[in-house]
């Protein structure tokens, strides 16, 4: 059982409604968990090539919360972000913005996450 638990927490796990969205902030902020959220499009190739190094992201930073949404699927959440172009990738921290990638960047992308989780560490020691 304990397998199972880690396993479902390195994997990116996605919105698909407002609801579910507010929730996993909600728990995230209980707690005090970094946010990164991948907003991404089917039609829209770079930001599918990333899904995968997302998904190794996950995996590589294990006390972070990694979100997909799908524009199409949840508009409401995009408009709400502000999100315009895919991929876009928000880190978050407590329901606030904190950093904001537009474009397929993989170097850059994980270069912030990880500057992004060690303030975050900071904070909370």
């Amino acid at each position: 059982m304990e397998g199972q638990d880690q396993q479902n927490k390195f994997r990116v796990v996605k919105v698909d409604s407002p609801e579910s969205w507010d929730s996993y902030l909600t728990q995230a902020t209980a707690q005090a968990c970094p946010v990164v959220v991948h907003f991404t499009a089917a039609w829209c190739m770079p930001s599918v090539a990333m899904n995968p190094f997302f998904e190794e992201l996950a995996s590589t930073f294990p006390d972070v919360l990694f979100l997909t949404v799908d524009v199409d699927d949840v508009k409401e959440v995009a408009t709400k972000m502000e999100v315009k172009a895919m991929p876009t990738f928000l880190l978050m921290k407590d329901r606030t913005l904190v950093d904001k990638l537009v474009g397929a960047n993989p170097e850059e992308i994980k270069k912030r996450i990880d500057g992004f989780v060690q303030s975050c560490r900071v904070s909370v020691a």
